[in-house]
């Protein structure tokens, strides 16, 4: 049977959900906040410190897909279970890291833990509830998920300061202890019965040469291996293409793009989320090499944000149900944009009540208003068998929007070596990055404008997605 919102089951899934997605959410908001202190313990150059970022990214970006669909063929909960055991396994490997070039290789074993456990928190949640309980029921998934980066930057900034940034990888493994323990206890399994029993390894290849390709020639951008790994890149990108349209049994079906709303939300997808990975990367390391702020009070700086998305994520997901995605996915970003244009207040001396904070709850707000309107946009518009799939697309495309925007911006900007932690040179870099993230933001609002529907949200096909696998007690 379906589960309720309210029921012991339904709080179960939610907490399991949040519980696996945060895990991977905080990694990426607390590694923002150690770069610094891990460039200067392990000696590490621009380029590294953008490939510890990015190499979770990149197998994250590139597997995430087909982490979706063998969730749908053999069990989202298994699936994530595994995703949630081999992410903490991987964590243990980052934290005893002994140069940059261990922690990028046990960052990239991240992202495919991240790839598994990602798409299956949010196709639990699809697959289990019922019809009407399933856009509340994502928003208090966004809002519980939103403690991660509420907690972490602060607790991620106290170990770095305070004991070893070696610490903010370790921490992850009592938490997916735990996040197990739930799923396993009370989380019913959900799976489509009619899910192939082959899987696309080829164009799961292809898709992780298409993104590492690009992502390796922006960030070494100027020597002839970076024009060789274009080639490779857009290569790799156009035989994706022409692989997933012959492919019997593709990882990415390209007919669900047919529905212009799934289309439309996920290149306004692809343009926020990279303006939010390359605005995380910046401001941080703004902080620190600029104001003079400890990893702690840098990390902390940006809770009063992750605290409105926290109190409010599950109305805005509401609100969204009411008069339709349309609405919020233009204002959000249109908003988020004024508060990232409010950070350029940040200088050497900057007054946190007066320069920082307004910037963000500005953008605390865009932010609250768009995620939970978002995700249920892309997932009511992807039929019910295609839950792990419709997940797995949004969540790669936001990667992979964060990941070419860490790769292309520093370039972009003129910010090259060891300038990161030279003030003048990184805070000239710092105004430009965030005009052009203000830019994709807007672009992003406006483009929701023009092309998502504003009708009601309607989740696609029948109220309950493949079937629920055993009981889960507590109802």
């Amino acid at each position: 049977m379906a589960v309720r919102m309210g029921t012991g089951t339904g709080r179960a899934v939610i907490a399991a959900a949040a519980l696996g997605s945060g895990i991977a959410f905080l990694d990426g908001t607390v590694v923002n906040v150690a770069l610094r202190t891990i460039g200067e313990d392990l000696d590490a150059s621009l380029a590294q410190l953008q490939w510890i970022t990015n190499g979770y990214l990149l197998s994250l970006a590139s597997l995430i897909l087909l982490g979706g669909s063998l969730g749908d063929r053999f069990g989202r909960r298994r699936l994530f279970v595994i995703g949630t055991v081999w992410f903490a396994a991987a964590s243990l490997v980052c934290g005893i890291a002994p140069n940059p070039e261990v922690l990028i290789a046990a960052r990239v074993l991240q992202g495919i833990g991240g790839a598994l456990l990602t798409p299956g928190s949010l196709a639990m949640i699809q697959g289990a509830f019922t019809h009407e309980d399933r856009a509340p029921a994502i928003g208090a998934w966004s809002g519980l998920t939103s403690v991660s980066g509420a907690v972490g930057p602060f607790l991620g900034g106290g170990l770095v300061d305070y004991a070893s940034w070696r610490w903010i990888f370790l921490i992850n493994l009592p938490l997916a202890a735990v996040t197990v323990f739930i799923a396993m206890r009370w989380v019913p399994e959900t799976r489509d019965p009619h899910a192939p029993s082959h899987f696309d390894l080829t164009g799961a290849v292809l898709a992780a040469a298409a993104l590492g390709g690009a992502t390796y020639a922006l960030i070494e951008w100027g020597g002839t291996s970076a024009w060789v790994a274009v080639a490779v890149g857009v290569l790799a990108g156009v035989a994706f293409v022409v692989v997933e349209g012959r492919e019997r049994m593709p990882m990415l079906p390209l007919g669900i793009f047919r529905d212009r709303t799934f289309s439309a939300a996920n290149a306004m997808t692809l343009l926020v989320y990279g303006a939010l990975g390359a605005m995380g990367f910046f401001v941080t390391i703004e902080l620190q090499t600029v104001s003079g702020y400890g990893a702690l009070a840098a990390g902390a700086a940006f809770i009063p944000a992750t605290l409105l998305m926290l109190a409010f994520a599950s109305y805005a997901g509401r609100l969204g149900v009411r008069i339709g995605p349309r609405i919020p996915m233009t204002f959000g970003p249109l908003v988020m944009a004024v508060g990232v244009l409010l950070y350029l207040r940040i200088d050497s001396d900057p007054s946190y009540l007066l320069d920082v904070l307004p910037g963000v709850l500005v953008f605390g707000v865009g932010i609250t208003l768009m995620v939970a309107p978002l995700t249920a946009t892309v997932l009511a518009a992807a039929p019910d068998e295609h839950a792990g799939v419709a997940s797995g697309v949004n969540n790669a495309v936001a990667r992979a929007g964060a990941l070419l925007a860490v790769a292309a911006l520093p370039v972009a900007v003129g910010l090259h070596g060891e300038e990161y932690a030279v003030p003048s040179a990184f805070d000239d870099a710092f105004r430009m990055a965030m005009m052009v993230c203000a830019a994709l933001l807007a672009i992003g609002g406006v483009l929701s404008w023009l092309t998502v529907r504003s009708t009601v949200l309607e989740p696609a096909g029948d109220p309950v997605a493949g079937t629920l696998d055993g009981g889960a007690p507590g109802d």
